[in-house]
């Protein structure tokens, strides 16, 4: 699969599960070259072809690109994810409903009760508010995403990475199944913790 197929299909999977929805959202990969594959804005991500994508440089410059489309307003921060994790090749923005839901609740996600999200993700940390599409959301995350590969974007949506893009959709898929899970013990009563030192 190229890279350009890759990232249809990764947002087909995330619009058909309702991780995105309308034309939010957005995904890019890098590419061997070193420029970034990215997303349009203003267009559904389950609904794109392959020469809907662009190419840009790592400093947003626009390399390739149909006619009528330009970058994802929230490029600036897959930059700055590119730029401090060189072991990162794919980014995903998405909009989960449960993940988000706590944080408008203002709960983080908890990585103490699924012995899954512990192992994989470790932490989920959610960032300060940044306008959605704004310089801020790549401030928010800068002290952050060097150290975790799943991040919350306060009352705003997820920011997911990878080696690779199939490695940030399972981190999205993970996230948001650990959101419901919270969600759904919380609204049964309590949430009980694993128990102590079981990971040792």
């Amino acid at each position: 699969m190229n890279f350009r197929t890759a990232i249809i299909e990764t947002g087909r999977i995330a619009y058909q599960r309702g991780l995105l929805t309308a034309n939010d959202g957005n995904i890019s990969v890098r590419l061997p070259d070193g420029n970034i594959l990215i997303t349009p804005s203003g267009l559904c991500k389950g609904r794109m072809q392959p020469e809907d994508l662009l190419v840009i440089t790592p400093e947003g410059e626009v390399v390739e690109a149909a006619p009528g489309r330009k970058p994802t307003s929230e490029q600036p921060m897959h930059l700055e994810v590119y730029r401090l994790r060189p072991d990162v090749n794919a980014v995903l923005h998405a909009h989960p409903p449960y993940a988000v839901a706590l944080t408008v609740a203002g709960f983080d996600l908890r990585n103490d009760f699924l012995p899954e999200t512990r192992m994989t993700l470790g932490s989920i940390p959610t960032t300060d508010f940044a306008l959605p599409s704004s310089p801020q959301n790549a401030a928010v995350i800068r002290e952050l995403i060097p150290h975790h590969d799943a991040l919350m974007l306060r009352q705003h949506g997820s920011l997911t990475v990878g080696r690779t893009l199939e490695e940030a959709l399972i981190n999205l898929e993970r996230l948001e199944h650990t959101a419901r899970v919270q969600y759904l013990a919380q609204t049964l009563g309590r949430i009980v913790p694993l128990p102590e030192g079981w990971w040792r």
